[in-house]
């Protein structure tokens, strides 16, 4: 006995010294993810500003349809990107408070019932007072490059950032029924680009679900192209056919703003968004 309790002593302690450490390196690495849990926790806490909410009355049409529980869950959306998104104005725009609640009520759209982050890669919102110019090189002939200037309402960049005309975002939010939203777009591309470069799925949740996400899209994606190319026209804007990226913000877009000529001229595609956003806006 006197043996067994000589090499209990010690090699109790050692246990609870490992465990000790292991709870330690644990919490270290858990730290971040449980303060940011407990600070977004106190956010939603808050009183949703009144001004905020004239806003959401005057300038977004969208917002008085969804369900009470939705907008509140949306107003608690809002408030947390608010708190942890900065926005920046360019060429000369003032950012205002209206500016930032009625882009981040517009792309919370997307958060809805998700269990998902807020947009953990955006670092940034910038915003022009209308279309914006980028300048690219693009390969041309024999190898060559060549300058292109474009005029954009939004953009959406891997690094981190979402460019947006403010112009286009009044016209998104005052427009609910027209298909085209750049709040929605260039945040569906962030989804989408949570994993690596944007090609048209975002992360699903199970692995179960990719299999037949790829199906679906690919066959609609195709059958796009097919139709376009025969001067057929529907419900998803030709833009879609750009390249899978586009396709999945586009049709984001007629989602949440076209929800009924969607599910009507593509079931199974509208059946994958809506599982995709676990909301379904017919309903709305």
């Amino acid at each position: 006995m006197d043996d067994f309790l000589s090499w209990l002593g010690p090699a109790l302690s050692a246990a609870l010294f490992f465990a000790g450490l292991a709870a330690v390196v644990l919490a270290w690495l858990a730290g971040p993810a449980l303060w940011r849990t407990w600070r977004r926790a106190r956010i939603r806490r808050q009183p949703f500003p009144g001004a905020w909410r004239e806003v959401l009355r005057r300038r977004m049409p969208a917002y008085a349809r969804l369900p009470p529980p939705l907008q509140m869950q949306l107003k608690k959306h809002v408030q947390v990107l608010l708190a942890e998104k900065p926005f920046i104005g360019c060429a000369g725009l003032v950012v205002t408070d209206e500016m930032r609640v009625l882009v981040a009520a517009q792309a919370a759209l997307l958060l809805l019932n998700r269990g998902a982050g807020y947009f953990p890669n955006l670092r940034q919102v910038l915003l022009y007072p209308g279309a914006f110019i980028v300048q690219r090189a693009e390969p041309g002939e024999g190898g060559l490059t060549h300058e292109t200037r474009r005029a954009l309402a939004g953009e959406s960049w891997q690094q981190g950032q979402v460019l947006l005309s403010w112009d286009d975002v009044l016209a998104g939010a005052a427009h609910p029924d027209d298909g085209h939203n750049v709040v929605i777009h260039e945040f569906a591309h962030q989804l989408d680009q949570e994993r690596g470069h944007a090609n048209g799925a975002p992360w699903l949740g199970r692995r179960e679900g990719y299999a037949r996400w790829a199906a679906v899209l690919q066959r609609e994606f195709d059958a796009l192209r097919w139709r376009l190319g025969q001067g057929l026209v529907g419900v998803i804007d030709p833009y879609a056919a750009t390249n899978p990226a586009e396709f999945f913000a586009v049709v984001s877009e007629h989602f949440f703003e076209q929800p009924r000529a969607l599910a009507a001229e593509h079931p199974a595609l509208y059946a994958e968004f809506a599982r995709l956003y676990r909301t379904d806006p017919l309903a709305w």
